[in-house]
């Protein structure tokens, strides 16, 4: 289905964004390349290897895939079984595992979204705060030179195909220590308090805006501060603000189904989630040392890609009704697309490649809901929460 969707109506979009910005490329040339590679993945017209069975004589074509990497679900999910596979088999030890999802404000992944730097950055200060935590409690045990370790992936998407920048952390649950003998013990650490929790998210909030001043990102004053205008931002800083709010190409919201339920402030809140301001914390996951095939779905899970066909239902107008992971607060269970939307949406979750203009152009940061004037820490979460999506802490999917 959504094969046919970008086949019969790839040209046209492509048409529609060029005409509604004729003096610029509104569709970058990677993304455009990508969808044209989607169209002849796994078509033999496109290219193939041939088997040939040296014994029987029998031959066998297997045609070249496009190794997409923000379009093609098959493609995406090869890559993220294979990934996590790996990580089971050779890097991951047999202990417990917790992962530590952090969602950022809505400015900071807009900024993010186009400054790799600043995101490296901000998930330096999130592990670092993380493994602090560990080794508080080490202490508590009067376990010296303890150690911890993680594996991250940074997810740019929602399950709506939105635009959001955020770290996905997988922790050895404990510490380990050096024996006399030079072995290496594991020390289980107990499941964090809200209260830990708390201090956590309040740390990476505080060193977070420290490090947005410092670099003259954030600008202080007597309301709280506000984000400073980017001066050099990317020919998709636009694209990436509406979709960072929820709007589709014209500005408008997507409709919604099955929006029938009232929630009352905070009641979607567990026990393992804080939030200081919008800066989102969830640490409730845990996998046992054991449950090694629940440790690979995790992984799977976290390098999911953005669009999975399953979630995908063509409607009789031709319109695609996309699935969410979880049902939003508000109740909301789909979102109605056109097949242009869809499109819009599938450029905007790819991770875009630094450019610059060659003039210097002043571009104002997303500000949802009368955020504006209101401090980074303050400012709302979108409905979509944190979602669950390796090198090291540092790199991207």
């Amino acid at each position: 289905m959504l094969h046919g969707v970008v086949r019969e109506h790839l040209e046209t979009w492509l048409a529609d964004r060029r005409r509604a910005s004729p003096d610029r490329d509104p569709v970058p040339r990677f993304v455009e390349r990508a969808l044209r590679g989607y169209l002849g993945c796994g078509q033999l017209a496109h290219g193939f290897a041939r088997f040939r069975c040296a014994t029987c004589g029998h031959d066998r074509l297997v045609a070249f895939s496009c190794k997409s990497r923000g379009v093609c679900p098959s493609c995406a999910g090869r890559r993220m079984t294979e990934r996590a596979a790996d990580l089971v088999d050779r890097v991951l030890p047999h202990v417990r595992h917790r992962q530590w999802v952090l969602s950022l404000p809505y400015w900071l992944r807009w900024r993010m979204a186009w400054d790799h730097q600043l995101a490296l950055t901000v998930l330096r200060v999130f592990v670092d705060e993380v493994f602090a935590h560990y080794r508080i409690r080490a202490r508590r045990r009067d376990l010296l030179n303890a150690r911890t370790g993680s594996v991250t992936v940074i997810q740019r998407f929602g399950s709506a195909l939105n635009l959001n920048v955020h770290f996905h952390t997988l922790v050895p649950d404990g510490v380990w220590t050096e024996q006399p003998d030079e072995t290496l013990r594991f020390h289980p650490i107990a499941t964090p308090t809200a209260d830990e929790l708390e201090r956590i998210a309040e740390r990476v909030a505080y060193r977070t805006e420290a490090h947005l001043v410092a670099e003259g990102l954030w600008e202080r004053d007597e309301d709280g501060g506000r984000p400073a205008d980017a001066e050099d931002p990317p020919e998709l800083a636009d694209v990436y603000e509406r979709s960072v709010l929820q709007r589709d190409a014209e500005g408008r919201s997507l409709p919604r189904i099955g929006v029938t339920m009232a929630v009352e402030p905070g009641t979607e809140l567990g026990a393992d989630r804080r939030r200081r301001g919008a800066f989102d914390l969830h640490a409730g996951v845990e996998v046992g040392a054991k449950r090694r095939e629940r440790l690979e779905c995790l992984c799977r899970y976290l390098l999911r890609p953005s669009l999975s066909a399953d979630r995908l239902t063509l409607l009789p107008n031709g319109d695609v009704l996309l699935k969410l992971k979880t049902r939003w607060s508000d109740g909301t269970t789909h979102l109605r697309l056109t097949p242009h939307q869809l499109l819009d949406r599938s450029r905007r979750s790819s991770r875009a490649r630094r450019r610059t203009r060659s003039s210097t152009t002043a571009c104002s940061p997303p500000t949802p809901r009368g955020a504006r004037g209101s401090s980074p820490m303050r400012r709302p979460h979108d409905r979509d929460g944190p979602t669950r999506r390796a090198p090291t802490t540092a790199g991207p999917s």
